[in-house]
């Protein structure tokens, strides 16, 4: 088990890392918008390309952080209803989850999509709008995508797995907000 923990942790902060450059593509995209607007109001020039560069962008944004939102466990879910169980039942939850609809879920994406990309990859394919970019980047971002969200929910399974072995904490995987742990109890008042 301390082997997977090991793996686990290595695909959790490869997807971090991964997450964190993608999240680095939100301004990239905000740029190439506001360039594309600024040329089409003011030099009344228009591209395709810069169009479709930040579809391209908003999508490597959203697939590749996949990935690292399930690290931080941050995925909509039903906390009014789970938040309710033991972290024990919610482990096991994720676990079912995770075995029963995440990695089926993403071996049925892959299975279907590395064939896209490879489809698009060899024939070359190209946007059918003037002036507009090749289209198999856009198609690769889907296996790859998916690959590192199969790998991420692997990682999940195992450590709920450690946990309920009592070989890490629940704080490993607990979701954390952008300052850190959620705290389990609200702190205590000061006095005034």
């Amino acid at each position: 088990m301390k082997q997977l923990l090991s793996l686990a942790r290595l695909i959790d902060a490869f997807n971090e890392g991964i997450g964190k450059a993608a999240a680095w593509l939100v301004l990239v995209a905000v740029l190439v918008s506001t360039l594309n607007a600024l040329a089409r109001y003011t030099l009344n020039i228009g591209s395709n390309a810069f169009l479709e560069l930040q579809w391209y962008l908003y999508a490597a944004v959203f697939l590749l952080g996949a990935a690292w939102t399930l690290r931080r466990n941050e995925h909509i879910r039903i906390d009014v209803v789970v938040g309710r169980f033991s972290p024990r039942v919610h482990a096991w939850i994720d676990i079912l989850g995770g075995v029963f609809f995440l990695v089926p879920l993403c071996t049925l994406i892959l299975w279907a999509g590395i064939p896209f990309a490879v489809d698009a990859i060899q024939s070359g394919e190209v946007s059918s709008n003037a002036g507009g970019l090749i289209l198999w980047p856009a198609r690769l971002l889907i296996p790859v995508a998916f690959c590192l969200l199969l790998a991420q929910g692997c990682s999940e399974i195992i450590k709920r797995f450690a946990f309920l072995a009592g070989l890490i904490e629940a704080s490993e995987f607990e979701k954390t907000g952008h300052h850190g742990p959620v705290p389990d109890q609200e702190p205590a008042a000061t006095a005034s």
